[in-house]
C-alpha cells in the first residue's frame, strides 16, 4: 500500500498543475519515488502544456494528366502578412511545411515551373497541432493564343463581320466576331500536354458576302498561338435586285415655249383666213395679224401663195355669174 500511494503521487501532482497552470507546482511534479516511473508519465508533464504543438504543411504539385510537377516554387505567410516558409517541389512533386505555430496561412504559388503551366490562385492553410495539413494542387495547362481574321477570297482584303465558333468535341468553347481591322483574338482551354483539337465554323458572313459553311480543324498545344483564317465570296447579283433607274410621275418630255404659242407664230392660212366670195376684186390678200412678229422673211411665200388662190377663185366666179347672166334671157324666151 505505501509503495501504490508514492508512485501515484507524481501523477495526481501533475494533473493539479495542468488545471491551474501555475508554475509553482513544479518542484513537487520533480519530485519522484526511488523506484523508476513509466515513460508514459513523463510526457503528461507541465513541459508540453507550457509549449503547444506545432503543425506542418504537405503539398502535392500535378497537372490536370495526373503528371507531378517539380520545381514548382511556393510561399506561406501567417495572418500578418509576414512569410513563415517558402520552397519547391522536388522530383516527386513534394514540398513540406513543418513547425509551423497552429492558425491560419496565405500559400502563394509563386512559379509552376514549367512553360507548360499557369500558376494557381492563392489559397488559405488551416495549420492544425500535431498534423500536417495535406494540399493536392493542380496546376493547369496554359491557355492557346487564337488569332481569328476573315479575307475576301479573290483580293485577300481583310473583313469585318465574320462571326465565327470554336470548340472541342461537341462544346462551344469561344466566340470571335471580326472588327473593322478584319482580325480577332481569344484563349482557349488546352487539357493535354500534346494539345488538343478543335474546329472552328462560321455562323456568320461578312456583310456582302456569302457564308463559308464547311468546318474547319486545327490543333492547339499549350501556350501556342494560332491563326485561323476564314475566306468569303461575294455574293452573286442580279440585276432584278437592284433597279438601274427610279420610276417618276413626272412626264419624261417637256414641252417646248414653241409649242403652245404654234399657231401665233406658224404662218399657215386656215379657212378663217380665206376671203369670201365678194372680195374678188382684192389683188391680194391681207396678211394674218402677227404673222411677221416672228419673221418678215417667212411670210413672203405664203402671201404669193395667197394672192394666187384668190385670183383663181375670184375669176372662176366671175366667170361662173356672167354665164348665168348669158342664160337668163334664153330661158325666158
Amino acid at each position: 500500500m505505501r509503495i501504490r500511494s508514492a508512485r501515484t503521487l507524481p501523477a495526481a501532482v501533475a494533473v493539479a498543475a495542468t488545471v491551474t497552470g501555475s508554475l509553482s507546482w513544479a518542484p513537487t511534479a520533480s519530485a519522484q519515488s526511488p523506484d523508476p516511473t513509466p515513460s508514459a508519465s513523463t510526457s503528461s508533464t507541465p513541459r508540453n502544456a507550457a509549449e503547444p504543438e506545432t503543425g506542418g504543411v504537405a503539398i502535392l504539385k500535378k497537372d490536370p494528366g495526373g503528371e507531378v510537377l517539380a520545381g514548382a516554387a511556393f510561399a506561406l505567410f501567417d495572418s500578418a502578412g509576414k512569410e513563415a516558409a517558402n520552397g519547391k517541389t522536388d522530383a516527386q512533386g513534394k514540398l513540406a511545411f513543418q513547425d509551423l505555430a497552429p492558425g491560419v496561412y496565405r500559400l502563394k504559388e509563386v512559379s509552376s515551373g514549367s512553360n507548360l503551366h499557369n500558376t494557381v490562385d492563392d489559397q488559405d492553410v488551416i495549420v492544425t497541432p500535431g498534423a500536417d495539413t495535406p494540399l493536392t494542387i493542380v496546376d493547369p495547362f496554359k491557355d492557346a493564343s487564337v488569332r481569328l481574321k476573315a479575307k475576301d477570297d479573290k483580293t485577300g482584303k481583310l473583313l469585318p463581320g465574320s462571326t465565327v465558333n470554336i470548340g472541342s468535341g461537341d462544346k462551344t468553347l469561344l466566340t470571335l466576331t471580326t472588327s473593322s481591322d478584319g482580325t480577332a483574338t481569344g484563349k482557349l482551354p488546352i487539357n493535354s500536354r500534346t494539345g488538343t483539337d478543335f474546329w472552328v465554323k462560321q455562323v456568320k458572313a461578312p456583310e456582302g458576302y456569302d457564308l463559308y459553311k464547311p468546318s474547319k480543324t486545327f490543333k492547339a498545344r499549350p501556350g501556342d498561338p494560332v491563326t485561323v483564317t476564314t475566306t468569303n465570296a461575294k455574293t452573286a447579283t442580279t440585276p432584278t435586285e437592284k433597279p438601274t433607274a427610279k420610276p417618276t410621275d413626272k412626264p419624261s418630255h417637256k414641252p417646248t415655249p414653241d409649242e403652245p404659242g404654234k399657231d401665233e407664230h406658224t404662218p399657215t392660212p386656215s379657212a378663217s383666213q380665206t376671203p369670201v366670195a365678194d372680195e374678188t376684186s382684192s389683188t391680194a390678200a391681207p396678211a394674218p395679224e402677227g404673222a411677221l412678229a416672228h419673221t418678215g422673211a417667212d411670210a413672203t411665200p405664203w402671201l404669193i401663195g395667197g394672192a394666187g388662190i384668190l385670183i383663181a377663185v375670184g375669176g372662176g366666179t366671175l366667170f361662173a355669174v356672167r354665164r348665168r347672166r348669158t342664160d337668163d334671157p334664153t330661158d325666158e324666151s
